[in-house]
């Protein structure tokens, strides 16, 4: 291992300040151009080569000239001189700009140097001459400087986030997932849910690696360490939702027992996105024997390089749509609905490509019972995928996902009378495929003891049901029955006074639901309270599967090293960094740093001036007498 360089104060006269990484390795930075060098390049040699070739005296300023500087009391006219204030600006402020569209865009830091910047030199050179180009090449645009301009941002957004938090006039909802990186590193992401400004705004919260174990308690800790970090008690947080593996995320976990520990009165929900699994759960011997029959045609067509290529071959040269199949897969993001819809109306040219192959999979395929079997899987799972995509959306709370998922188990009974008549109107694939009353019969004994053991395993999950009667005024103060509300409760007459505002009708016709109850936080706050507590908490974790998303263009095999929790942090937060905020900071910390250079160079070039007046051989025109004599001789 190579020894590390130390600073040295002196180094300040090549215009240079120290960088002091978390590990405490000090890395030289040029306060002229913001370039930060390696630790091996620590050292006079180095310094002043960059010094003397990039900025050739500072713009006519060498250290001599420094003597002439203003004095150490009139630090701005000694700014101006060096020409920070309007130059600087702009070149920190088309750096920054260009960081943010970098991280926005989710491209590797290098690409500035690398690619546009050379591009934009050599546009600028054909297009606006050479006096705009050497302009265009000062802007900083290194590796370093866009990490560290996204790791600023970043941190700012994240100041923001916690000050809106901190300044919320309700509890936090927190929305809490894991997943596993292409360097099966386990990741934790939270998204939080506050009240600013009369709205509910969701952003991004964290996203950080479970560093050894994965079970409930490390979850919790890693919850826990981030407000404890930035100084917010747990006791913010009105609710969290999370999915995930039962040990670690599910109602029943560590995790949920330490975060009831600390904060008892915290409601927990699960996310809601997930009917597929359960669905799978619930099923029959022979379904399931289906799907897997499935999962297990799909695992040998794409599994295996040549059986794919020639699958695609096979498929293109009959000219069928569906060439490209994908992996079967428990997450909802590959969801099964469309599988299974793929594999149904690709049945016959599949079978085919089975009998060409030779496979041993053709006898469970071709099997008549197998084929309306998986007619109806295709059919539920449709008809899951359309209840999914419906709750995937922003601003989901849990009294509207419910209800979806409520007038979707209620479809059950009537589903359940059409069977038992031999009616599958609601399963079109499978009415397609019925031709004889047996085979109605066998079938529908089948569906039968699924849609009931799903519909009981829904409420049982799910907790599916609405909002007591009591209770309902939230979701429409001014058709409600107050016959309801009991006269003892206090907030009858609150809302006796908001149901005759003629005003208040129009916003509440206008305006989304939490948004109407946020604007009434001033003029009945107690109403307003009482309904966001229920609508605030989150309903599903689907901005962390979007979160997700977007952490696979980072976690690339080119950068499995790279910590992009400050990336992703700019790249999917909906809040803007304060550009003016940090280049002001970034600006008074260069000034601070170029009159320290300033002021330390003076006292250098002072010293320099004494050493050179005591060192000076005397004038030997004055040596006269002995003890000028004498002088002449000590010198020589």
């Amino acid at each position: 291992m190579s020894k590390k360089r130390k600073w040295d104060d002196d180094y300040v006269r090549y215009w240079f300040t120290c960088s002091t990484e978390l590990d405490g390795t000090q890395r030289p930075q040029c306060v002229l151009c913001n370039s930060i060098f390696s630790n091996a390049d620590l050292r006079p040699s180095k310094l002043s080569d960059h010094f003397n070739r990039q900025h050739g005296g500072v713009g006519g300023h060498d250290l001599n000239s420094l003597k002439r500087m203003p004095a150490r009391s009139d630090e701005s006219e000694t700014l101006k001189a060096f020409g920070v204030a309007s130059h600087e600006d702009a070149l920190l402020q088309a750096s920054y700009q260009f960081a943010y569209l970098c991280a926005k865009e989710k491209n590797p830091h290098t690409i500035a140097e690398k690619l546009v910047k050379p591009c934009a030199l050599e546009i600028a050179q054909i297009v606006l001459g050479p006096d705009a180009q050497k302009k265009l090449q000062q802007v900083p645009l290194s590796d370093d400087v866009i990490h560290s301009r996204i790791d600023e941002m970043s941190q700012d957004i994240l100041q923001q986030v916690l000050e809106d938090i901190k300044a919320s006039p309700l509890k936090v909802g927190i929305q809490l997932a894991e997943t596993t990186d292409m360097d099966d590193c386990s990741q934790l992401m939270a998204f939080v849910r506050y009240i600013k400004e009369r709205e509910i705004v969701e952003e991004f919260l964290f996203c950080e690696p479970l560093q050894l174990t994965m079970k409930g308690i490390d979850v919790f800790n890693l919850f826990r360490d981030f407000f404890l970090k930035h100084k917010i008690a747990l006791e913010v947080c009105g609710s969290v939702c999370t999915d995930g593996a039962s040990s670690m995320l599910g109602e029943n976990s560590e995790f949920v027992a330490c975060v009831k520990k600390e904060v008892p009165h915290i409601v927990i929900t699960h996310c809601l996105l997930n009917p597929h699994e359960l669905v799978t759960k619930t099923l029959p011997a022979k379904l399931r024997d289906a799907l897997f029959t499935v999962v297990r045609v799909i695992n040998f067509i794409k599994g295996r390089a040549p059986n794919h290529r020639l699958f695609q071959a096979f498929f293109e040269e009959i000219g069928i749509e569906y060439s490209v199949l994908l992996f079967h897969t428990e997450r909802r993001w590959l969801s099964r609905g469309q599988i299974l819809t793929h594999i149904f109306e690709m049945y016959e040219e599949i079978n085919q490509f089975l009998h060409h192959q030779s496979s041993n999979l053709v006898d469970g395929f071709e099997n008549k019972e197998f084929k309306i079997h998986l007619a109806y899987l295709a059919d539920l799972f449709k008809h899951l995928n359309e209840l999914s995509a419906s709750m995937q959306r922003t601003g989901m709370n849990t009294v509207s996902a419910r209800e979806k998922l409520s007038a979707f188990v209620r479809k059950f009974p009537f589903w359940l009378k059409r069977i038992e008549k031999r009616n599958f109107t609601n399963f079109p694939f499978l009415e397609e495929m019925i031709v004889s009353d047996k085979e109605a019969v066998c079938i529908a004994a089948d569906i039968t003891l699924h849609l009931q053991q799903l519909s009981s395993f829904f409420h049982g999950y799910f907790s599916v049901g609405d909002l007591d009667e009591a209770s309902k005024w939230i979701l429409d103060p001014f058709l409600f029955n107050l016959d309801f509300v009991d006269d003892g409760y206090l907030m009858k007459n609150d809302l006796a006074e908001l149901r005759a505002s003629g005003q208040i009708l129009m916003e509440f016709e206008t305006m989304k639901l939490e948004d109407f109850w946020c604007a009434q936080f001033t003029a009945f706050p107690n109403l307003a309270k009482t309904a966001l507590e229920i609508l605030m908490p989150f309903a599903t974790t689907y901005l962390c599967e979007l979160g997700f998303s977007s952490l696979l263009h980072f976690k690339t095999k080119s950068r499995s090293c790279f910590n992009m929790s400050d990336d992703i942090r700019v790249a999917i937060s909906k809040t803007v960094p304060r550009f003016s905020d940090i280049i002001e900071q970034k600006l008074q910390l260069q000034q601070k740093s170029l009159y320290h250079i300033w002021n330390s160079s003076c006292t250098w070039s002072h010293h320099l001036i004494n050493l050179t007046i005591i060192h000076s051989p005397p004038d030997p025109s004055t040596c006269t007498g002995e003890t000028g004599l004498g002088e002449q001789r000590a010198w020589d």
